[in-house]
């Protein structure tokens, strides 16, 4: 499969790249806020749901075919970061993407608002950004992985 390369510029695009991202494995070291520069960017271990859902359904292969893929994700036109349910300086610390949203700061037309990296467990990155302007893309090739990421629908 092609590397993947996703800009999002609104809501819409947002919610592409989430879906891409969801379940991406990220430790805190790979991550980090450059405010001269008003960029967040890090570096995320995504697993390739594409590839692990059979084409045309929402049912998984079961072929054990799963594959993790390096991804790097910027962030520009960032005012300010916050962290949410873990320590920023213990950078061991790996972290599991749930959802990336943005919220706008007045009205639903207001390009300025919070962008909100969702993680499990609690932890949460809230940044503050003067408009939706983000980029996904894979670093290389990638890897297969046994373990397939659980979710309490998944049980059923």
């Amino acid at each position: 499969m092609p590397d993947l390369k996703l800009i999002a510029f609104d809501t819409v695009d947002l919610g592409v790249v989430s879906a891409h991202l969801q379940d991406a494995v990220v430790r805190v070291g790979d991550m980090t806020y450059l405010p001269k520069e008003k960029r967040f960017v890090a570096i995320a271990n995504r697993f390739d749901w594409a590839k692990a859902v059979k084409p045309g359904t929402s049912t998984r292969n079961q072929n054990g075919a799963h594959e993790r893929r390096r991804a790097g994700v910027r962030f520009e036109r960032v005012n300010s970061v916050k962290f949410q349910g873990f320590d920023f300086n213990d950078k061991r610390t790996s972290l599991a993407l749930l959802a990336v949203t943005f919220t706008p700061a007045a009205g639903e037309d207001s390009p300025e608002g919070d962008v909100t990296l969702t993680f499990s467990g609690g932890a949460a990155i809230r940044l503050a950004v003067e408009c939706i302007e983000m980029e996904l893309k894979d670093l290389g090739a990638a890897w297969a992985t046994k373990r397939s990421p659980e979710h309490p629908e998944d049980a059923n």
